[in-house]
Protein backbone atom coordinates (compact mmCIF):
# COMPACT_ATOMS: atom_id res chain seq x y z
CA UNK A 1 0.00 0.00 0.00
CA UNK A 2 1.99 3.03 -1.18
CA UNK A 3 -0.09 6.16 0.33
CA UNK A 4 -1.20 9.20 -1.78
CA UNK A 5 -3.15 12.65 -1.15
CA UNK A 6 -5.78 13.45 -3.70
CA UNK A 7 -7.89 16.66 -4.03
CA UNK A 8 -11.95 17.09 -4.38
CA UNK A 9 -10.75 19.66 -6.93
CA UNK A 10 -9.51 17.06 -9.62
CA UNK A 11 -12.34 14.60 -8.96
CA UNK A 12 -11.83 11.34 -10.55
CA UNK A 13 -8.98 11.88 -12.95
CA UNK A 14 -5.73 9.57 -11.46
CA UNK A 15 -3.81 12.32 -9.58
CA UNK A 16 -1.62 11.93 -6.25
CA UNK A 17 0.40 13.79 -4.38
CA UNK A 18 2.38 11.07 -2.89
CA UNK A 19 4.74 11.44 0.12
CA UNK A 20 7.99 9.63 1.18
CA UNK A 21 5.93 6.55 2.32
CA UNK A 22 5.70 3.14 0.91
CA UNK A 23 8.85 2.93 -1.32
CA UNK A 24 11.88 0.61 -1.33
CA UNK A 25 14.89 3.67 -0.85
CA UNK A 26 16.82 3.09 2.20
CA UNK A 27 18.64 5.59 4.35
CA UNK A 28 17.75 9.30 5.04
CA UNK A 29 16.43 8.53 2.14
CA UNK A 30 13.64 5.88 3.05
CA UNK A 31 11.18 5.25 1.64
CA UNK A 32 9.58 6.06 -2.26
CA UNK A 33 12.28 8.61 -3.03
CA UNK A 34 11.66 9.53 -6.74
CA UNK A 35 14.31 11.95 -7.48
CA UNK A 36 16.95 10.77 -9.88
CA UNK A 37 19.19 13.55 -9.26
CA UNK A 38 19.29 12.37 -5.20
CA UNK A 39 22.14 10.82 -5.19
CA UNK A 40 20.04 7.32 -4.20
CA UNK A 41 20.58 3.86 -6.42
CA UNK A 42 19.18 4.42 -9.56
CA UNK A 43 17.44 0.83 -9.44
CA UNK A 44 15.89 2.35 -6.43
CA UNK A 45 14.34 5.09 -7.41
CA UNK A 46 12.86 3.73 -10.84
CA UNK A 47 11.42 1.19 -9.10
CA UNK A 48 10.05 3.94 -6.84
CA UNK A 49 8.74 5.35 -9.66
CA UNK A 50 6.92 2.47 -10.95
CA UNK A 51 5.42 1.74 -7.60
CA UNK A 52 3.84 5.42 -7.82
CA UNK A 53 3.04 4.96 -11.41
CA UNK A 54 1.04 1.65 -10.59
CA UNK A 55 -0.54 3.29 -7.64
CA UNK A 56 -2.75 5.59 -9.83
CA UNK A 57 -2.66 4.05 -12.97
CA UNK A 58 -1.13 0.80 -13.76
CA UNK A 59 1.15 0.16 -16.40
CA UNK A 60 0.82 3.66 -17.51
CA UNK A 61 3.84 5.64 -19.25
CA UNK A 62 5.95 8.54 -16.73
CA UNK A 63 6.89 11.25 -18.51
CA UNK A 64 8.87 13.96 -15.98
CA UNK A 65 11.48 17.14 -17.03
CA UNK A 66 14.56 17.79 -15.92
CA UNK A 67 13.61 20.68 -13.63
CA UNK A 68 15.14 23.91 -13.67
CA UNK A 69 13.97 26.48 -11.73
CA UNK A 70 12.35 28.25 -14.56
CA UNK A 71 8.75 29.16 -15.77
CA UNK A 72 8.90 26.58 -19.32
CA UNK A 73 6.42 23.92 -19.79
CA UNK A 74 6.30 20.98 -22.39
CA UNK A 75 3.63 19.26 -24.20
CA UNK A 76 3.23 15.63 -23.53
CA UNK A 77 1.85 14.44 -26.55
CA UNK A 78 3.42 10.49 -26.95
CA UNK A 79 5.68 9.53 -23.60
CA UNK A 80 9.33 9.86 -23.92
CA UNK A 81 12.33 7.96 -22.59
CA UNK A 82 13.94 9.75 -19.15
CA UNK A 83 17.05 10.47 -20.69
CA UNK A 84 15.19 12.68 -23.58
CA UNK A 85 13.06 14.66 -21.06
CA UNK A 86 13.58 18.52 -21.85
CA UNK A 87 14.26 21.04 -19.71
CA UNK A 88 11.23 22.45 -18.15
CA UNK A 89 9.37 23.05 -14.47
CA UNK A 90 5.64 22.17 -16.25
CA UNK A 91 3.89 19.53 -18.58
CA UNK A 92 0.79 19.27 -20.20
CA UNK A 93 -0.84 16.55 -21.81
CA UNK A 94 -4.56 15.28 -23.72
CA UNK A 95 -2.99 11.98 -24.02
CA UNK A 96 -4.23 8.91 -22.56
CA UNK A 97 -2.26 6.16 -21.20
CA UNK A 98 -0.05 8.77 -20.07
CA UNK A 99 1.08 10.00 -15.85
CA UNK A 100 2.60 13.84 -15.95
CA UNK A 101 5.24 13.83 -13.12
CA UNK A 102 6.36 16.51 -10.68
CA UNK A 103 9.46 16.29 -7.96
CA UNK A 104 9.86 18.26 -5.00
CA UNK A 105 11.25 18.95 -1.55
CA UNK A 106 10.08 22.26 -0.33
CA UNK A 107 8.92 23.56 -3.93
CA UNK A 108 5.24 23.72 -4.47
CA UNK A 109 3.57 20.87 -6.75
CA UNK A 110 0.98 22.18 -9.03
CA UNK A 111 -2.23 19.85 -10.56
CA UNK A 112 -4.56 21.10 -13.02
CA UNK A 113 -6.84 19.61 -14.66
CA UNK A 114 -10.05 20.68 -17.31
CA UNK A 115 -12.11 16.65 -17.00
CA UNK A 116 -14.25 17.99 -19.84
CA UNK A 117 -11.59 19.00 -22.45
CA UNK A 118 -9.28 15.63 -21.27
CA UNK A 119 -6.39 18.19 -20.87
CA UNK A 120 -4.24 17.90 -17.65
CA UNK A 121 -0.70 19.16 -16.26
CA UNK A 122 1.46 19.36 -13.91
CA UNK A 123 3.89 22.43 -12.60
CA UNK A 124 7.03 22.33 -10.19
CA UNK A 125 6.52 26.02 -8.58
CA UNK A 126 9.50 27.12 -6.73
CA UNK A 127 10.17 30.69 -5.53
CA UNK A 128 12.12 31.34 -8.97
CA UNK A 129 9.41 30.04 -11.06
CA UNK A 130 6.40 30.76 -9.06
CA UNK A 131 7.46 34.98 -9.45
CA UNK A 132 8.57 34.04 -13.36
CA UNK A 133 4.79 32.85 -14.16
CA UNK A 134 5.20 29.27 -13.75
CA UNK A 135 1.37 28.48 -13.90
CA UNK A 136 0.53 30.87 -16.48
CA UNK A 137 2.78 29.07 -19.23
CA UNK A 138 0.79 25.84 -18.30
CA UNK A 139 -2.19 27.36 -18.45
CA UNK A 140 -1.06 28.54 -21.84
CA UNK A 141 -0.29 25.09 -22.89
CA UNK A 142 -3.46 23.74 -21.79
CA UNK A 143 -5.50 26.29 -23.34
CA UNK A 144 -3.53 25.19 -26.40
CA UNK A 145 -4.48 22.01 -26.20
CA UNK A 146 -8.01 23.09 -25.89
CA UNK A 147 -9.05 23.26 -22.24
CA UNK A 148 -10.85 26.27 -21.32
CA UNK A 149 -10.49 28.73 -18.45
CA UNK A 150 -13.55 28.80 -16.64
CA UNK A 151 -13.37 24.48 -16.30
CA UNK A 152 -10.08 24.21 -15.39
CA UNK A 153 -9.19 23.05 -11.62
CA UNK A 154 -6.13 23.61 -9.83
CA UNK A 155 -4.44 21.84 -6.32
CA UNK A 156 -1.79 22.63 -4.42
CA UNK A 157 0.13 19.50 -3.30
CA UNK A 158 2.16 19.83 -0.05
CA UNK A 159 4.95 22.08 0.03
CA UNK A 160 6.95 24.26 2.75
CA UNK A 161 4.92 26.34 5.19
CA UNK A 162 4.92 29.62 5.85
CA UNK A 163 6.04 29.13 9.13
CA UNK A 164 9.03 26.97 8.41
CA UNK A 165 9.53 29.09 5.49
CA UNK A 166 12.62 32.22 6.46
CA UNK A 167 13.40 34.26 4.07
CA UNK A 168 15.91 37.45 4.12
CA UNK A 169 14.81 41.10 2.85
CA UNK A 170 16.05 41.22 -0.66
CA UNK A 171 13.93 37.86 -0.95
CA UNK A 172 10.74 39.62 0.27
CA UNK A 173 11.89 42.80 -2.04
CA UNK A 174 11.96 40.59 -4.85
CA UNK A 175 8.18 39.97 -5.03
CA UNK A 176 7.14 42.89 -3.55
CA UNK A 177 9.60 45.24 -6.11
CA UNK A 178 6.82 42.94 -9.31
CA UNK A 179 3.99 43.74 -7.16
CA UNK A 180 3.44 45.48 -4.23
CA UNK A 181 0.52 43.73 -3.33
CA UNK A 182 2.97 40.95 -2.78
CA UNK A 183 3.37 41.87 0.63
CA UNK A 184 0.24 40.30 1.52
CA UNK A 185 2.40 36.82 1.62
CA UNK A 186 4.98 37.64 3.92
CA UNK A 187 4.21 37.91 7.78
CA UNK A 188 7.38 39.51 10.04
CA UNK A 189 10.13 36.90 11.28
CA UNK A 190 12.81 37.90 13.66
CA UNK A 191 15.38 40.86 12.83
CA UNK A 192 15.94 41.39 9.06
CA UNK A 193 13.98 38.45 7.88
CA UNK A 194 10.11 36.96 7.06
CA UNK A 195 7.72 34.34 6.55
CA UNK A 196 6.89 33.70 2.99
CA UNK A 197 3.48 31.86 2.01
CA UNK A 198 4.77 30.36 -0.95
CA UNK A 199 1.12 28.17 -1.09
CA UNK A 200 -1.07 31.14 -0.98
CA UNK A 201 0.90 33.40 -4.03
CA UNK A 202 0.75 30.25 -6.00
CA UNK A 203 -2.68 29.97 -5.06
CA UNK A 204 -3.28 33.80 -5.83
CA UNK A 205 -1.55 33.82 -9.53
CA UNK A 206 -3.88 30.82 -10.50
CA UNK A 207 -6.68 32.87 -9.49
CA UNK A 208 -5.71 36.16 -11.38
CA UNK A 209 -4.94 34.22 -14.32
CA UNK A 210 -9.03 33.00 -13.35
CA UNK A 211 -8.58 29.44 -12.16
CA UNK A 212 -12.39 29.38 -10.26
CA UNK A 213 -11.64 26.14 -8.14
CA UNK A 214 -8.25 25.98 -6.30
CA UNK A 215 -7.65 23.48 -3.71
CA UNK A 216 -4.49 23.90 -0.89
CA UNK A 217 -3.81 20.98 0.87
CA UNK A 218 -1.83 22.62 3.20
CA UNK A 219 1.10 20.25 4.46
CA UNK A 220 4.28 21.43 5.72
CA UNK A 221 6.44 19.73 3.70
CA UNK A 222 9.71 21.11 6.24
CA UNK A 223 7.84 20.23 9.40
CA UNK A 224 6.85 16.80 9.02
CA UNK A 225 9.67 14.57 8.52
CA UNK A 226 7.73 11.53 9.13
CA UNK A 227 5.85 12.03 5.83
CA UNK A 228 8.08 14.12 3.63
CA UNK A 229 11.30 14.99 2.33
CA UNK A 230 12.44 18.60 2.81
CA UNK A 231 15.74 19.91 1.34
CA UNK A 232 15.73 22.70 3.81
CA UNK A 233 15.23 20.54 6.68
CA UNK A 234 17.67 18.36 5.22
CA UNK A 235 20.28 21.42 5.10
CA UNK A 236 19.36 22.74 8.48
CA UNK A 237 20.20 19.37 10.03
CA UNK A 238 23.41 18.94 7.85
CA UNK A 239 21.55 15.68 6.41
CA UNK A 240 24.06 14.20 3.40
CA UNK A 241 21.32 14.44 0.98
CA UNK A 242 17.45 14.05 0.55
CA UNK A 243 14.68 12.67 -1.21
CA UNK A 244 11.80 14.09 -3.65
CA UNK A 245 8.08 13.56 -3.60
CA UNK A 246 6.42 12.86 -6.96
CA UNK A 247 3.35 14.46 -8.01
CA UNK A 248 1.20 12.71 -11.04
CA UNK A 249 -1.33 13.60 -12.61
CA UNK A 250 -3.07 11.93 -16.35
CA UNK A 251 -6.07 11.42 -18.32
CA UNK A 252 -7.13 8.13 -17.59
CA UNK A 253 -6.56 4.95 -19.30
Amino acid sequence: MTPFLTSDALGALPHGFFTRLGGVSRGELAALNCGTGSGDAPELVAQNRRIAADALLPGAALCGVYQVHGADCATVTEPWAEVDRPHADALVTATRGVLLAILTADCVPVLFADADAGVVGAAHAGWKGALAGVTDTTLDAMFALGARRSHIRAAIGPCIGWASYEVDLDFQARFCDADGDNTRFFRDGRVGHAHFDIAAYVAARLAAAGVRQIDILGQDTCADADNFFSYRRATIHGENGYGRQISLIGVGP
